[in-house]
């Protein structure tokens, strides 16, 4: 089911936006080159906004149809973890505890809408996902990022700086003084952050767009580092792999992947060759097309089932999920195997597996990896 965008501009944004027209060249002309994000960013916002629909359809894409069963077969992810990567299910690597649960955090909004003034998961700004954020971690901060950058311990420069901490940014948004930061991402290291834009994009993983004007660290109260020390333990199982079909599940996730199963009515074996085509069963990837995890949910489906990709405890019960209501909606785990990489509407539309692209080569490998016969 296709929802289509409605193109709105909010009083407040289109202030925002004529600002921006302003004073883009003079700021633009400091950047490195055209091609920097921020840059890109500065042009985008005299552009017309586009929201995100009030509604995601449960049997939309929940991969990104033929885009991603390409890749899928012959995988081409990129990662969003650096070489030091932590534990299994967040983004990105810390040399502190604190940091660890920062990113780990803010990684459970990924996907998340931007929203003017917002502060919850409903739907976020900058500086609300920041003070979001440190909120379920114990630490109340204060709401706008001029206020937000005045807290904690400063950094000196980005090679400083570690995971978790707060990247401050010019020009002044959100009606910054001059010289004051209007925008505030969370470092989660390799020159990347989370961060919520601006209006029609969502809470995303970037690459820093220029030298922060300020960075600040802070720390996290003892209880949510444990919490996260333990979660980080619980997925880094030892063991010999599990075999479901053809597939063999590393031990860390075969558990997760039964139980999911079980709950769900779905398949061991069909559960795992998903999982095994979609990522390799690899946590923190993110395909070319923008599915996520290691059963890369596109964003916006991942929200709206209530989804939190690079957690695999979250995303392996939720692609279990979606393969039973597929399965219930098309009557068939060929059906259901179609409609996860392609999308309901395609398999609806077709009236069973959309022939064109690699869907059918997909669903066909998909199927003889979890040794059920096609048409099953």
């Amino acid at each position: 089911m296709s929802i289509e965008p409605v193109f709105t501009t909010p009083p407040a944004v289109a202030e925002l936006q004529a600002q921006f027209a302003e004073l883009g060249p003079a700021l633009q002309s400091g950047l490195p080159s055209p091609s920097n994000p921020f840059a890109v960013l500065l042009a985008a916002a005299s552009e017309p906004s586009v929201s995100e629909p009030s509604t995601v359809s449960s049997l939309g894409s929940v991969s990104t149809g033929d885009d991603l069963t390409a890749s899928a077969l012959e995988p081409e992810f990129v990662s969003l973890a650096s070489s030091s990567a932590g534990s299994a299910g967040s983004v990105g690597a810390s040399s502190t505890a604190s940091g660890s649960a920062i990113v780990s955090e803010a990684s459970k909004f990924l996907g998340v809408p931007y929203l003017w003034g917002g502060s919850s998961p409903s739907g976020f700004d900058c500086s609300g996902l920041v003070q979001y954020v440190f909120a379920q971690l114990g630490v109340e901060l204060p709401r706008g990022s001029v206020d937000q950058s005045e807290v904690g311990t400063p950094v000196a420069s980005l090679a400083q700086a570690q995971p978790g901490d707060l990247l401050f940014f010019e020009p002044g948004q959100n009606g910054a003084p001059p010289g004051k930061p209007g925008h505030v991402g969370i470092y989660i290291g390799n020159d990347q952050m989370i961060d919520a834009p601006e209006t029609g994009e969502t809470v995303q993983v970037q690459a820093v767009p220029c030298a922060p004007l300020c960075i600040r660290r802070l720390d996290v109260p003892t209880q949510a580092t444990s919490a996260v020390q333990v979660s980080s333990a619980a997925s880094t199982g030892n063991g010999a792999p599990v075999q479901m079909g053809t597939i063999s599940v590393p031990a860390q996730y075969a558990g997760v992947v039964e139980q999911a199963a079980s709950q769900s009515g779905t398949p061991a074996s069909l559960l795992a060759a998903i999982l095994y085509n979609e990522s390799r069963f690899q946590p923190d990837v993110v395909s070319s097309a923008g599915a996520e995890g290691i059963a890369q949910f596109m964003p916006a489906t991942a929200a709206a089932n209530g989804v939190s990709p690079f957690d695999p405890s979250s995303a392996i019960p939720g692609a279990a999920d979606m393969l039973a209501q597929f399965h219930a909606a098309f009557g068939s785990w060929t059906d259901a195997i179609a409609a996860y990489a392609a999308g309901g509407g395609a398999v609806e539309a077709a009236g069973g597996v959309p022939q064109d692209g690699s869907t059918p080569q997909y669903v066909a490998k998909t199927l003889a990896e979890a040794g059920m016969a096609a048409g099953s």
